[in-house]
């Protein structure tokens, strides 16, 4: 089917779906704001280490499955073809090298901020600039991800593109001050659920309309994006397999290997156990999600691909493809538009809180303790929510440059490559080299 222009914006149903997510995701933050009793510093940003595996890798999955996921990855796959799900098999290569090799070294040193152990292996200018480079990455992520869902808001229901900028940050940063580390992780296992709904409903009535899958299948092949296999060795190449596992295994291990945003969770866990088991019960959710973005890309190529909605300007940019499939779809049920938009916003929501938990998480730990030894454990409850609100109205600023940076995905991908690479290297550098040290590092 040709792409059409889209004029139909939300309705009451769609309204209320929405809004219910960001109601109970709002009520976990007050529970734990009022409900539980004061929280100490190690209550907010850790949970007091009495987490287990489920609720934890639920959480992971949740922050991994970001904006950029759902928006970039069907988009991608519409374009370049399904090559991309070969980034299951660099999932695997980070699950087990972050659970054998960084994992016990974290866990065991019981550290809030992984950059406490680059004092501990090498000296404290070193931990410092790892500081300030996490700190850097982000905070330019977050602008990117805070920006994704409100071009999905824009493009299904005709909202100000700012305003919807600004509600994002001050609602995730609100239960992320208020509540802390135990509501972030239990508000991600609820979006977990919201995201799921939302690419099924996409994914289900996409099958309906194109005719089944054996269709969309059938179009994907003679489309020539039925691609998975592509051994060529050229590095310039957008996608092969060497480039994606070589590539994927190293972005994903800067993720989950030693960013603080996830080596807080699984560090949180009650016992080693639960850590390696959450990570490994998180690389089934990352396989689900990868296959439902897969499935997505598939349904958008079936659907477009005699008329592209991005080459005929009915979209703006290509990360507008999925909620403008969506609103086309499903604009018969009620409801269910509303459900795919939310499915979007608590996928930034669970990720901008995870991110801004983190950064206050380094900013106590690495910037402030060390400094003032003497500040009392509520002293430091405290500041651990004032910089979650700092960071969190910095991260709606960085918004604003997201929105010159170009495609999503791309945009995200430079940024942990450029970054998170080194990083990535110092912390290798000191866990399998016993004999390196700082002299090694500054040389």
């Amino acid at each position: 089917m040709g792409a059409q222009q889209l004029t139909r914006t939300f309705v009451v149903w769609d309204y209320l779906v929405f809004a219910g997510m960001l109601s109970i995701s709002a009520a976990i933050g007050v529970y734990y704001a009022f409900c539980r009793g004061g929280q100490t510093q190690k209550d907010f940003l850790m949970g007091g280490r009495k987490m287990t595996a489920l609720p934890v890798a639920l959480s992971l999955t949740s922050s991994f499955m970001s904006a950029i996921t759902i928006l970039g990855i069907p988009s991608e796959i519409y374009r370049f073809g399904a090559i991309f799900s070969m980034y299951g098999f660099s999932y695997i290569i980070m699950v087990v090298i972050t659970s054998e090799v960084f994992l016990p070294v974290f866990y065991k040193l019981g550290i809030t901020s992984t950059y406490e152990y680059l004092e501990l292996r090498f000296n404290k200018r070193i931990r410092l600039c790892g500081t300030a480079l996490f700190i850097l990455q982000t905070v330019l992520y977050m602008g990117v991800v805070i920006y994704a869902p409100a071009l999905a808001m824009n493009q299904a229901t005709g909202l100000n593109l700012w305003g919807t900028i600004i509600t994002t940050g001050v609602i995730c940063t609100f239960y992320s001050s208020m509540g802390g580390f135990k509501a972030v992780v239990w508000i991600h296992v609820f979006q977990v659920g919201i995201k799921m709904a939302g690419f099924f409903s996409v994914i289900i009535q996409g099958t309906v309309v194109q005719g089944g899958i054996s269709n969309i299948l059938n179009d994907s092949y003679h489309g020539g994006r039925l691609n998975f296999w592509d051994f060529n060795p050229n590095p310039l190449q957008r996608y092969t397999f060497w480039t994606i596992i070589i590539g994927g295994s190293i972005t994903w291990l800067t993720v989950f290997g030693i960013s603080p945003a996830q080596v807080q969770r699984y560090n949180a866990c009650k016992s080693r156990f639960h850590a390696k088991m959450s990570l490994y019960i998180n690389l089934i959710g990352c396989w689900g999600i990868l296959a439902c973005t897969t499935l997505c890309g598939l349904v958008l190529y079936s659907r477009y691909h005699e008329c592209d909605p991005w080459t005929s300007k009915k979209v703006s940019a290509p990360d507008q493809l999925m909620p403008y499939l969506a609103l086309d779809i499903l604009q018969d049920f009620p409801g269910l538009p509303g459900l795919f938009v939310a499915c979007i916003y608590s996928a930034t929501l669970s990720t901008v809180s995870a991110s801004v938990n983190a950064l206050a998480a380094v900013t106590i730990s690495d910037l402030i303790k060390p400094h003032f030894p003497s500040l009392s454990e509520k002293t430091l409850s405290q500041l651990c929510k004032v910089t979650s609100m700092l960071y969190g109205a910095l991260c709606i600023g960085m918004a604003a440059l997201a929105s010159l940076m170009g495609a999503l995905l791309q945009v995200v991908l430079s940024i942990f490559g450029i970054i998170g690479g080194p990083l990535l290297g110092l912390f290798s550098l000191g866990i399998l080299v016993p004999f390196a040290n700082s002299m090694m590092v500054v040389m």
